[in-house]
């Protein structure tokens, strides 16, 4: 399980550890300006259904990584640990295909691909953003594998692509000076200065903001969301547990699920809302 992330701050401008599509066809997709509504999803266990830092170990010499590099694994920086875990796959010739073919085969979640194929016919009114503590490369090559990769407007994540030699090079995303969260990402002040944006460019506020998450990081930036937002916490794990612990403080309706089915549910009520 990742770092927990509590007491977020201000952060630098955006860095290279994003991707955006903005050219859509004419005709099949509304301007980003004339969406209702914004999701926003976590990635590792949220969309798919383990940990795909976890996952990439399968392509390890014998599916596992040494004692002397798990020891190496500090608290906050998790990211750092990954890009040694990385550099030693590298050295014992583990190929770009063999990473690709494990993360491929991660499973989504439950009810994650029927709630993607509600969000496909309802692309006038959603404004897609995923915001993921995983790395560019994991993440582009199972969404596409998934035929998903389209649904997305933006990707906040660590970037990581191959270099000539082979090797999965892996980044941070952002630095940040908020003493408790992983020093590579913040998540909430990704949220907020990311909504902020919008809200300019816009001219107006969404409806409604979702967030559909699982783990403690994905609790920091549901704490921004306001009354008329939704926080999706994936039941009985820590994100839904902390709110739990704070839920007389917490502003946003909590709709947990163990079932993409179950936040379809509470998005075709809001929608039908006019």
């Amino acid at each position: 399980m990742r770092d927990s992330v509590f007491n977020c701050c201000f952060l630098p401008p955006p860095p290279p550890g994003e991707v955006e599509i903005l050219n859509r066809r004419p005709g099949k997709m509304a301007a980003p300006a004339d969406k209702r509504f914004l999701i926003f999803f976590d990635f590792d266990e949220t969309i798919v259904d383990e940990c795909s830092d976890d996952v990439v170990v399968q392509a390890a010499p014998g599916q596992r990584l040494p004692g002397w590099l798990k020891d190496t694994y500090q608290p906050g920086h998790y990211n750092e640990y990954m890009q040694r875990v990385l550099a030693y796959m590298a050295e014992q010739g583990v190929t770009e295909q063999a990473v690709r073919s494990v993360i491929e085969k991660i499973p989504a979640s439950p009810g994650i691909l029927t709630l993607f194929q509600y969000l496909r016919t309802r692309t006038q009114d959603f404004e897609i953003v995923l915001v993921s503590d995983a790395n560019m490369f994991f993440i582009e090559t199972w969404l596409c594998r998934a035929g998903a990769r389209q649904l997305f407007l933006k990707i906040f994540t660590n970037p990581a692509s191959f270099n000539e030699d082979g090797r999965l090079l892996l980044g941070p995303y952002h630095a940040h000076n908020c003493p408790r969260c992983p020093e590579n990402m913040c998540k909430q002040v990704v949220v907020r200065d990311y909504l902020a944006r919008r809200i300019r460019e816009r001219g107006r506020p969404y409806q409604h903001v979702f967030y559909v998450g699982d783990g403690a990081n994905d609790f920091c930036p549901s704490l921004i969301l306001g009354p008329r937002d939704t926080a999706f916490a994936r039941r009985d794990y820590p994100m839904h547990k902390l709110i739990m612990e704070v839920q007389a403080d917490f502003k946003a309706t909590v709709v947990p699920w163990a079932s993409g089915e179950d936040v379809v549910a509470r998005l075709r009520r809001l929608v039908e809302e006019k």
